[in-house]
């Protein structure tokens, strides 16, 4: 597809992503004052905000193209607004570990990344609807999920700082028994954790799926037996993939998964507390995103 042509761009930005060391509206402004023949504007997120204060930017302004900027977080909030619409997404990498970003190959630079966006092209990519809510990279159950929540809590952030949470999971993080729907059959399993994967990796390069694709019509389904410190070193620092031995990959565009107690939940890195039972169904072609060319 062709590189597309934006002429009226909303960013919507959250100032509380990441480090918050940079000025984004200032940095939006100077590069986009410089061109002519885009209009652009700037909606800074309220500390307290949701869908809808963004739908009301989308209206009031009309833009053909817009862009979050933040973490994962946000983009899953500016997704939510687009999905089945014309109006694609842009990503400006602003968070912590900026998953969804990495996994599009978007920069990390700012003037680079909103070069992006006037020379990118446009595909469309699946989504995923899980327990009403949107999955637009990762979501699981169980280890990972119960990591965000201390990793939330803590004062050190990068990978430091998921090392350390990491830690303090691991020896406190019991076995989830289960029982899954999924391809017309049911099972029983025991697993450390369970990710539903509508992307390949992890923000911190972690391979948790190499088999996905985001424009196919499936999502995967991994369940991983046993987690160990070697295995998280192995995945976080040296980017290598889970060990096969201990894990099932299922491929599928529904499951739905039952646990016998409450386990931990979260989804694009947003941790959303414990439950019992998933649904997650696929959304084939659901989002126009902005990646590069090439």
């Amino acid at each position: 597809m062709a590189s597309p042509s934006f002429k009226r761009i909303l960013f919507v930005v959250n100032a509380n992503s990441g480090t918050n060391e940079m000025d984004w509206v200032k940095e939006i402004s100077a590069f986009f004052d410089e061109q002519d023949e885009v209009e652009f504007s700037v909606f800074e997120l309220p500390e307290k905000c949701d869908v809808k204060d963004v739908q009301n930017e989308l209206e009031s302004f009309k833009p053909n193209l817009a862009v979050a900027v933040g973490g994962d977080g946000t983009v899953k909030l500016v997704a939510e607004c687009l999905l089945q619409t014309d109006v694609a997404l842009g990503i400006i990498p602003a968070g912590s570990a900026n998953g969804l970003a990495k996994e599009l190959g978007i920069p990390a630079k700012p003037e680079e990344a909103f070069q992006l966006l006037l020379q990118g092209k446009q595909e469309s990519i699946h989504v995923i609807k899980i327990n009403d809510e949107l999955c637009v990279h990762l979501s699981d159950i169980g280890f990972n999920a119960n990591l965000i929540k201390k990793f939330d809590a803590m004062d050190s952030r990068g990978m430091w700082g998921y090392l350390k949470a990491s830690l303090k999971v691991l020896f406190n993080n019991p076995t989830m028994e289960v029982r899954m729907q999924v391809n017309n059959e049911t099972t029983i399993i025991k697993a450390a954790m369970i990710v539903i994967a509508n992307a390949t990796k992890y923000g911190t390069g972690a391979v948790i799926n190499p088999v996905g694709e985001l424009d196919d019509k499936k999502f995967e389904v991994i369940a991983l037996k046993k987690l160990s410190l070697s295995e998280i070193f192995k995945m976080s620092v040296l980017k290598t993939k889970h060990n096969p031995g201990k894990t099932t990959v299922y491929q599928t565009s529904s499951v739905i998964i039952h646990s016998r107690k409450p386990v931990h939940f979260q989804v694009d890195g947003e941790y959303l507390g414990k439950v019992r039972k998933i649904k997650a169904d696929i959304l084939p072609a659901a989002l126009q995103v902005i990646v590069p060319a090439h």
